[in-house]
């Protein structure tokens, strides 16, 4: 066990079952930049959200390096290899800056990302018809590095069984239309539609992620309508949740969310 974590608050990923809490700091870095003064710093905010019991860290470069840097990644690389327990996650597309990074880094996940450089957040999962030539070696190279392969996608069982044959290892289910729909009369349908692409990415041996809008009000309902969901990544609601919570008790609090949602 990481001596720097009590027990009591360690990653959820080290129990059998249990959602693992990946914190993307995305949001962290672009408030930071707004400013020449490093404040916040993002790998102390890495730091507390590990100490409170984040099961990993995520990020997601871009080119224009809007908010993550280079130079983050690479520190917060070296943060967590600190951190025996804990996974570091980059995502990003990989036909624009990702594969240079994770070429030299190998984190332990690499989510591919079908943005665009224009756009301000991710909007929807691969079309693995038109983009499978383009993914399959990308994914090989990966693979040959010795990380896990995780694809964005939205929830289409029947693009399942194809991320597999690509060689992905987990697919991360974009969440927007959960979100949006939480709470609404449709909330249960759009469960039912996520429910069935994790069912059958699960029987095409993939492992689930999601990921996208998910907060401290929806993730639960979500969980125990979803089965088999082994991370979800949140950032924006998270850092949002951390300006009125604080970073330490807001990671405990999606935890409780995560632990909560896996009770009998």
């Amino acid at each position: 066990m990481n001596p720097l974590v009590a027990p009591e608050s360690g990653p959820g990923r080290s129990n059998e079952g249990v959602t693992a809490l990946s914190v993307n700091v995305n949001r962290v870095a672009l408030l930071r930049n707004t400013r020449p003064l490093d404040i916040p710093d993002v790998v102390h905010i890495a730091t507390l959200a590990l100490q409170a019991g984040a099961d990993g860290i995520t990020v997601h470069p871009r080119p224009d390096e809007r908010h993550i840097r280079a130079k983050d990644v690479h520190d917060l690389h070296a943060l967590v290899r600190g951190w025996p327990m804990a996974e570091f996650n980059i995502e990003g597309n990989p036909f624009h800056n990702l594969m240079p990074l994770v070429r030299e880094l190998r984190p332990q996940q690499c989510t591919l990302v079908p943005d665009s450089t224009e756009q301000a957040t991710s909007d929807h999962g691969w079309d693995l018809q038109s983009d499978a030539s383009r993914l399959r070696p990308l994914i090989a190279e990966l693979k040959a590095l010795g990380v896990r392969v995780s694809l964005f996608m939205d929830p289409l069982p029947q693009a399942m069984a194809q991320a597999r044959i690509l060689g992905a290892d987990r697919v991360e289910l974009y969440t927007e239309s959960y979100a949006r729909a939480h709470g609404t009369p449709v909330q249960a349908e759009r469960l039912q539609t996520f429910a069935a692409a994790a069912s059958a990415a699960m029987a095409a041996g993939l492992g689930v992620n999601a990921g996208h809008d998910l907060n401290r009000r929806n993730l639960g309902d979500f969980l125990r309508a979803v089965p088999g969901v082994r991370e979800v990544s949140i950032g924006h609601a998270l850092i949002a949740d951390a300006v009125e919570l604080g970073i330490a008790e807001t990671v405990r609090e999606y935890q409780r969310c995560i632990r909560l949602a896996a009770a009998p």
